[in-house]
């Protein structure tokens, strides 16, 4: 039985889709099977791993019209795809019954073939990340290591409060992600410091530095691993999944 894991942060900018991408394709690299999913009508994740525009993509299976149809980037790393179109869900889904389960319906004849299956939420608390939450056993929250992005962490803990309390009983925080971390920078250790006070141990030990490969990687439509493998990118993003497995493997067992 895979492992879902929402990346949230309704903060846009802090590494959310870079850390969806990149966790992925490192877990592939330890040996896992994984599904991304593409939750964000921006669809920069699907852009940015060079998918072109599917027939079938999480709006139509939203919707009603079609079941789930990962397309596989490469072996052992599939991605549920998103499209513009998925904007308009909310509205559409508002007077649908039991519209907060929608995803964990699809998602239930799919958690056997993954080992972890990843949900990039888009930069909003509503309709679709209520589901990708309600779909998922841990929430990881990106953050980066900059003054305004630590606003609005008590908001981000209280919607979760209120999904395990209401809507699913599993869920928990797994860990916080510091981003675009530059040990030269007095704020960003700053920063971590208070992020690491207010979380504890759910901080993840690695810190994903400020690197410009992960800038140039989408460009080229590829992971950290494919266009920079020898980077402090892909240095860091195969250890933070080294400590996700390290984690979870409780969950698995």
């Amino acid at each position: 039985m895979g492992i879902v894991i929402s990346l949230m942060n309704h903060k846009g900018g802090v590494g959310k889709t870079t850390s969806t991408v990149n966790i992925g394709a490192g877990l592939v690299e330890l040996g896992k099977k994984v599904l991304l999913i593409d939750f964000d009508p921006q669809a920069n994740l699907t852009i940015s791993l060079g998918i072109p525009r599917q027939k079938v993509t999480i709006y139509e299976s939203m919707r009603g019209e079609a079941e789930l149809q990962p397309f596989t980037v490469k072996e052992n790393m599939d991605v549920i795809t998103s499209t513009l179109d998925l904007s308009g869900a909310e509205l559409e889904l508002i007077n649908e019954a039991g519209r907060e389960f929608i995803l964990r319906e699809l998602l239930e004849p799919l958690r056997e073939e993954y080992d972890y299956i990843l949900i990039d939420c888009p930069p909003s608390l509503g309709l679709l990340t209520l589901n990708a939450l309600t779909s998922s056993d841990m929430v990881f929250i990106p953050l980066q290591t900059e003054f305004l992005a630590m606003q609005g962490l008590a908001k981000i803990k209280q919607v979760i409060d209120k999904v395990r309390f209401r809507l699913n009983s599993k869920l928990q925080i797994g860990g916080v992600i510091a981003t675009m971390y530059d040990s030269r920078k007095v704020l960003n250790r700053d920063v971590v410091e208070t992020i690491q006070k207010y979380f504890g141990e759910k901080v993840f030990k690695t810190l994903i530095r400020d690197n410009v490969s992960l800038a140039e990687a989408p460009a080229q439509r590829q992971d950290i691993f494919e266009y920079s493998k020898n980077s402090f990118g892909a240095e860091d993003y195969l250890s933070l999944c080294k400590e996700i497995v390290e984690r979870t493997t409780h969950i698995t067992a």
